[in-house]
């Protein structure tokens, strides 16, 4: 404890540009079983909270797009975009993608967040996202439209005042113990929150 730990399994396409020799996985051939699908669902820790911000913004201007147009299948890409981040990390997502390989670098230094609320939020989201599109599936296009509503509000937080509501909710979750501490030491250590 006294530093934010930087688990290195997302590997170098994570949201982080740093990487910790001490927390490197062990080689193939020493992994225990199971350790291949805990790297396959790894998510970043830290994070870059630029890569984060500018993801939220991207999500923005898609579900502005899709509110706007009324486009059905804005509603399926942008929860499917949500999945795959909360999945998999920035790996496969395209939104994360653009952001962590081709957007954040150009700010420069990276600003580094722990990584398990951000997990949070992208879950959030794509729950949110998810019973947006199931109720314009079942007709129900104003309750549809209100969510992506909600959705373009938080993620506009995140994007342009840096406010992460999944945070928030995360941090709310963990003092009151229903996320166990261990989850984020770094949430929980004030002094390792400006590192």
């Amino acid at each position: 404890m006294g530093k934010l730990q930087v688990d290195d399994t997302a590997g170098s396409s994570g949201y982080t540009t740093t990487s910790s020799a001490a927390g490197s996985a062990p080689s193939v051939a020493g992994r225990r079983p199971g350790a291949y699908w805990r790297a396959v669902f790894a998510f970043p820790n830290p994070v870059n909270e630029y890569a984060a911000r500018i993801t939220a913004g991207l999500v923005v201007v898609l579900a502005g797009v899709t509110l706007l147009t009324g486009w059905g299948w804005g509603l399926a890409v942008i929860a499917a975009g949500f999945w795959l981040r909360v999945l998999f990390g920035p790996r496969i997502s395209p939104l994360a993608l653009l952001s962590v390989k081709l957007l954040a670098p150009r700010l420069g230094r990276a600003k580094l967040v722990p990584g398990p609320p951000k997990r949070f939020a992208q879950g959030i989201g794509a729950a949110v996202s998810t019973a947006a599109a199931v109720l314009l599936a079942a007709g129900l296009a104003p309750g549809a439209w209100a969510l992506l509503a909600v959705l373009i509000l938080a993620a506009s937080l995140e994007a342009f005042a840096g406010f992460c509501l999944g945070c928030v909710i995360f941090g709310f979750l963990q003092r009151r113990g229903l996320i166990p501490e261990d989850v984020c030491e770094a949430c929980n250590d004030i002094s390792l929150r400006n590192l």
